[in-house]
């Protein structure tokens, strides 16, 4: 499956974990090279009304320091699909119930895998 099409049904499970109250954490990870950005984190937010996640850009050299926000759900889907394949190669979902692994492999293919989940309750990101 083209990776595009299995990103699309990944984030309907990050959605779906949100929804629940499951999402516990988002980690964009395996770059093409050694770059300085090292791994895009999500975590989610209190937040009244809209669901509001803590978007923070982790750097390789320690003298450059993280750069966090809050955003929506939807706009920080727009960051990940920004630095898909360009530089991360997969994205890894954990939730309470289980963690999923989107993989984009050499050929362009994307694939989804779920394993045991490695949290057991959901730690919001403090502001």
């Amino acid at each position: 499956m083209p990776y595009q099409d299995a990103f699309v049904l990944f984030l309907e499970q990050v959605k779906e974990s949100v929804q629940k109250g499951e999402f516990a954490k988002l980690t964009m990870a395996k770059t093409i090279g050694k770059l300085e950005l090292k791994n895009i984190f999500l975590r989610p937010v209190a937040s009244k009304g809209d669901v509001k996640v803590l978007l923070k850009f982790s750097y390789r050299p320690r003298e450059t320091e993280d750069v966090e926000t809050e955003v929506t759900l939807e706009e920080a889907f727009d960051v990940l699909k920004e630095h898909l394949k360009n530089p991360f190669l997969s994205v890894l979902l954990f939730t309470t119930t289980k963690d999923v692994t989107f993989k984009i492999n050499k050929k362009g293919a994307g694939t989804i895998t779920e394993n045991d989940p490695t949290f057991h309750y959901v730690k919001e990101a403090e502001k």
